[in-house]
């Protein structure tokens, strides 16, 4: 028996286990008229899984989601670790054609959409993909399952005396999830990374942030993001602390729920908690239980991070900096180090070590700039059914970031660029070459180059600089529309800008810092 598979097996669905023995009558998760304890959390994962499980879900299979949040999301989340399935979540926010390029390079069958969005998933499921059947979640808001869709409900209904859950026979090293980054190409990578490397990305988290049992967290950034599914979601179940799922991350629905919750731990790119301090609600509630506030995906203007230590003293900030592909958590600019280190990235986390490199993969001096890489146990396996770009990431026995940065004698690391134009808008990470090529699908464009520029809102701003065709007369609003029906909103540009030509170097290669540079106040306005 000392080689019994289960002894040493330490996957997500053992983590929601061993927390629901240690804690079985505390709060586990609460979404909308739903409260769970973790007793009754462990109980319907494993009813939803056996379900699954005799509808046909095995393990290895890729499930896709494509729902807000809700209690359903995380129930199928891990009622599919349980399973030994893959989670295949995708942004909710592509348009049918690109959610359906995900869900046919994964292979998925089986897609989980909610009332919202099941529209855009029965439409994205018709585009060539294998798709044979839709599981429906619940949501926030009450809604009827169709007739057409396997049931949420009905499934975590289950009988275990008769249909029980099977036994989980594998490991942390099994594939977990399939996460899709856009990162710098036109296509998405699928970033596989297994219960192991998330674990030990949750471990991370909980040490640098301070997290504990006690915290009450209110998750509002959408869960197919692996920021607030695997950084905050993940190690809640983990240490039990008591979360609270809502799918509305707008100041009217936050600022009531953080007062009525007593919240006290809550994650929010620059772009939300701007929306919060200048909301007129702001005031109206009382958000002294807030003690630790976390902001990623972009940087923290240092006006907003003095007013947010002014207006909410009792609550300590930090910023967590990463990517997909380290599950994601890389680095942390502790709370001690806001204004000291304003701007910075912080160091790297526990089970993470990174270094700025050249060419070469060579450490360049403090203050000059180079690539960031990563060794971590939190790393992807590899890219799914692509080879050349997982070769292309671990070249020289590191993983490669494609961000640019500096090091300060201190060893904090500051995000100077990114190696590929990505430009992360409102949190979300937007490919400029993807951008372009659908202004060169435009008749009337000549050339055209896409580039981020400072935005009050959005921190950066998706924005077109176009060189016109001869006897075209193109405005900013067709280009702008042009765009708004071929990509997803979050990738449209918000501004036009007409030139007569692109600054490029003698070898012919665009240069975008040019751009920059010409047009940083664009978006320079009350």
């Amino acid at each position: 028996m000392q080689n019994h598979p289960a002894l040493r097996r330490q996957t997500l669905s053992d983590l929601l286990h061993r927390t629901a023995a240690r804690l079985p009558n505390k709060p586990a998760i609460l979404c909308g008229d739903t409260c769970w304890t973790w007793a009754q959390f462990d109980a319907v994962v494993s009813r939803l899984a056996a379900g699954l499980h005799a509808a046909g879900v095995a393990k290895g299979d890729p499930v896709g989601v494509l729902a807000r949040n809700s209690h359903g999301f995380a129930a199928l989340r891990f009622a599919l670790a349980r399973l030994g399935a893959v989670l295949v979540p995708v942004n909710f926010m592509l348009n049918a054609d690109e959610a359906a390029y995900i869900l046919r390079h994964a292979g998925v069958r089986l897609l989980a959409v909610d009332a919202g969005l099941a529209a855009l998933g029965r439409e994205a499921a018709q585009r060539d993909t294998q798709i044979d059947r839709l599981l429906w979640l619940p949501s926030e808001e009450p809604a009827t399952c169709p007739a057409d869709c396997l049931d949420f409900d009905a499934l975590a209904a289950t009988d275990l005396a008769t249909t029980p859950c099977p036994e989980p026979d594998f490991n942390s090293h099994h594939l977990l999830q399939i996460v899709y980054t856009s990162g710098t190409e036109s296509l998405p990578k699928g970033a596989m990374l297994t219960h192991g490397a998330v674990i030990d990305q949750y471990v991370s988290c909980i040490i640098e942030g301070e997290m504990a049992a006690g915290d009450t967290v209110l998750h509002a950034l959408p869960l197919y993001h692996c920021a607030q599914l695997d950084v905050f979601l993940g190690p809640s179940v983990y240490l039990g602390s008591t979360s609270i799922i809502t799918a509305r991350p707008t100041p009217e629905n936050l600022l009531p729920l953080i007062a009525r919750h007593r919240i006290s731990q809550f994650f929010l790119p620059p772009t939300v908690w701007i929306a919060l301090l200048r909301s007129p609600l702001f005031e109206q509630h009382d958000l002294s239980s807030l003690r630790k506030g976390y902001y990623g995906a972009s940087i923290m203007p240092v006006a907003v991070m003095r007013e947010l230590i002014e207006r909410l003293p009792a609550m300590r900030l930090w910023n967590f900096y990463g990517q997909t592909e380290i599950a994601p958590l890389a680095t942390v600019l502790k709370p001690e180090d806001q204004l000291r280190k304003p701007g910075s990235a912080g160091r790297p986390a526990i089970n993470v070590e990174t270094r700025i490199v050249d060419e070469q993969m060579n450490d360049v001096a403090p203050g000059e700039v180079g690539e960031i890489v990563h060794r971590s146990p939190q790393l992807l396996l590899g890219y799914y059914h692509d080879v050349e770009r997982t070769a292309i990431a671990f070249a020289g026995g590191w993983f490669h970031s494609g961000d640019l940065g500096v090091i300060d004698a201190e060893g904090y690391i500051s995000v100077v660029d990114r190696k590929k134009d990505m430009i992360k808008t409102g949190g979300e990470n937007v490919a400029s070459r993807e951008v372009e090529e659908a202004l060169y699908r435009m008749p009337g464009v000549s050339e055209a180059a896409v580039i981020g520029l400072a935005h009050p809102r959005w921190i950066e701003a998706v924005t077109a600089v176009v060189v016109q065709k001869p006897g075209a007369e193109l405005d900013e609003s067709q280009v702008i529309a042009y765009c708004a029906a071929h990509l997803a909103h979050f990738k449209t540009p918000k501004a036009v800008v007409f030139v007569d030509a692109l600054p490029k170097n003698p070898s012919g290669k665009l240069l975008k810092r040019e751009l920059r540079q010409r047009f940083e106040a664009l978006f320079d306005r009350p």
